[in-house]
């Protein structure tokens, strides 16, 4: 599709279907992508580690385990937002240009009103989130006496109901992060192509979430080190899903790029 002007747009950018296998080649594009931006890619992921420990220690210290939920949970909430950057570099990559953090960042001015946007909706349905698993907490008001069972019948109601949430959530921002710094576009339209484009490829999003939660849990399990490459590896394979999945040719690109071309790899000219 062509850029159409626009009162000729679409309200909502079309979408592919997408293969159900896709969610691993989308893995292995962001891992190509980490290879050839290390420094960058391994700081992010650093600054996500300490991130984590900072909010499990700041649980542990409080003796909660709502508590520690309730942080985490807002951690990954707010984690496409957080992605920008790491989109950014394989937005870079993609259009071939040498690729600098800063470079899109500092261009896409125009653009960071929309992300703050986006950035308010998700804070306020992690809001609703943290209110719903409070009241759940309600009816275990004493943790410490909990059985097996109990933790069981607490743990899969506060699961259930993080999932809602967590889907939610997944629905909007799959796509429309990405979209918004691709292309100049709207909240509201990037928000509704991503949840359309979720809606249409049901099962392999959720190929791709149960792939993002896998990934997580083995940074968790590895006292969040494997957070420093597992997380970069999500953010640039998440900027190959949304070019894999919508066709946003109508609206034409934001800014962040140059027509420079690389004289040399990325990785040469950044490691």
């Amino acid at each position: 599709m062509n850029q159409l002007p626009a009162d000729q747009r679409p309200m909502v950018a079309p979408c592919r279907q997408i293969p159900v296998n896709a969610p691993f080649r989308w893995i292995k594009l962001g891992f190509s992508d980490f290879k050839q931006v290390p420094l960058l890619s391994v700081l992010y992921g650093l600054v996500m580690m300490i991130i984590s420990v900072v909010i499990t220690y700041i649980a542990y210290q409080a003796h909660s385990i709502v508590l520690a939920i309730a942080l985490t949970a807002g951690f990954f909430f707010i984690g496409p937002i957080i992605g920008i950057g790491l989109y950014s570099l394989s937005r870079q990559l993609n259009n071939n240009v040498p690729p600098e953090l800063f470079r899109c960042l500092r261009e896409s001015r125009k653009n960071f009103s929309n992300a703050m946007v986006l950035s308010l909706i998700f804070l306020i349905v992690f809001l609703v989130w943290a209110r719903a698993a409070s009241m759940v907490h309600i009816f275990f008001p004493s943790m410490s006496s909990l059985d097996i069972q109990g933790w069981i019948k607490f743990l899969s109601i506060g699961t259930a109901v993080g999932a809602v949430f967590s889907v939610v959530i997944f629905c909007m921002g799959a796509f429309s992060i990405p979209m918004i710094m691709d292309r100049n576009v709207d909240t509201v339209t990037a928000v509704i192509t991503s949840i359309n484009a979720v809606l249409k490829n049901k099962l392999t999003m959720l190929v791709w979430g149960a792939l993002i939660v896998s990934l997580t849990l083995i940074g968790i399990a590895t006292f969040y080190l494997g957070f420093i490459i597992l997380l970069p590896v999500i953010g640039h394979a998440t900027w190959h899903a949304y070019k894999d999945t919508i066709d946003a040719d109508a609206w034409e690109l934001g800014p962040g790029l140059n027509k420079q071309p690389i004289e040399q790899t990325p990785a040469k000219r950044l490691s």
